[in-house]
């Protein structure tokens, strides 16, 4: 079958037809779909019939994969997936990239559907491309100097009462390595030059600013990454995929379905050092996160 690709908004997302993921994929096929990702962000994908292992394989056709999680438990026999999961809570109404704490995070996300609530449970996919070019020149100029500090262990401003014990061991398990690295907030795509906004919920403090400037600094840049048009709203449905480039995007899980069960697996693949528009590394102030992912050329 030939490839087909539909674009779902003008500034992200594209839905993909004519590919079984099932199957592994010729050198054709899979420079189109990494065309694709580079040019949409985001693509969606019939994942009927794929399993843990299926997801894997296709995963790894765009470069080697990472383990589960750096300190999350994967899913049981199967080191390199994890498991979002309703009853987990983890990442619910909440902007970010995924893993940004560590100094090389994943380059691409999968999320494939294993159980779906009958309403809501949509995830938001943002283009900090697209957030990027909306910035006025003066923004634009401040934002392609800065650094951010991206941790993992911040204060999550939820009171302490509204903590209970298995949110707090959630938490305790999130944290048991603690990490810091210092990104750019404008960071250059390896494969398309592209720059885009690499804040979202990890990155807690600009370099060289106090606290309160930063967070100031901060939701200034992300409100132009979570503006409507630049927002894929995806509403899943029974086995799907969604391929996401974490290099230069933000997802939310929204928690709008009641706390009925919702399931998705993950599989991130492998990513490099982020670069600034001056060409210069991202660098890590604590934590080793080899354990958990090699670094891609």
């Amino acid at each position: 079958m030939s490839i087909e690709i539909h674009k779902v908004t003008a500034h992200i997302g594209a839905r993909v037809e004519g590919v079984d993921l099932t199957r592994p994929l010729g050198r054709d096929t899979y420079t189109a779909l990494r065309e694709a990702l580079n040019a949409h962000k985001a693509l969606v994908f019939d994942a009927q019939g794929l399993d843990d292992a299926g997801q894997q394989a296709f995963v790894r056709h765009f470069g080697d994969i990472t383990t589960a999680h750096p300190t999350v438990a994967a899913v049981d026999g199967a080191p390199h997936v994890l498991p979002v999961d309703s009853e987990g809570g983890r990442a619910a109404n909440h902007w970010h990239t995924d893993v940004t704490f560590v100094l090389n995070p994943p380059q691409a996300t999968s999320l494939r559907s294993i159980t779906v609530p009958p309403y809501g449970g949509e995830t938001l996919i943002a283009s900090s491309a697209a957030a990027y070019r909306n910035l006025p020149d003066s923004l634009r100029r401040l934002a392609d100097t800065l650094w951010a500090e991206h941790t993992n262990d911040y204060d999550y401003a939820v009171p302490e009462e509204d903590v209970d014990e298995e949110q707090a061991a959630r938490r305790e398990e999130f944290t048991s390595i603690k990490y810091r690295t210092v990104h750019p907030v404008v960071r250059v795509h390896p494969l398309t030059g592209e720059r885009g906004l690499f804040i979202g919920g990890f990155a807690q403090r600009i370099v060289g600013l106090s606290a309160g400037e930063s967070r100031k600094v901060l939701d200034l840049l992300q409100a132009y990454v979570t503006r409507p048009e630049n927002v894929l709203r995806h509403r899943w449905s029974p086995n799907q995929l969604v391929l996401f480039d974490n290099r230069i995007t933000q997802h939310y899980a929204v928690d709008n379905y009641d706390g009925l069960p919702r399931r998705l697996h993950r599989v991130t693949v492998a990513g490099d050092i982020p670069v600034g528009v001056e060409g210069k590394e991202s660098y890590a102030v604590e934590g080793d996160a080899s354990h958990y992912t090699p670094l891609a050329a």
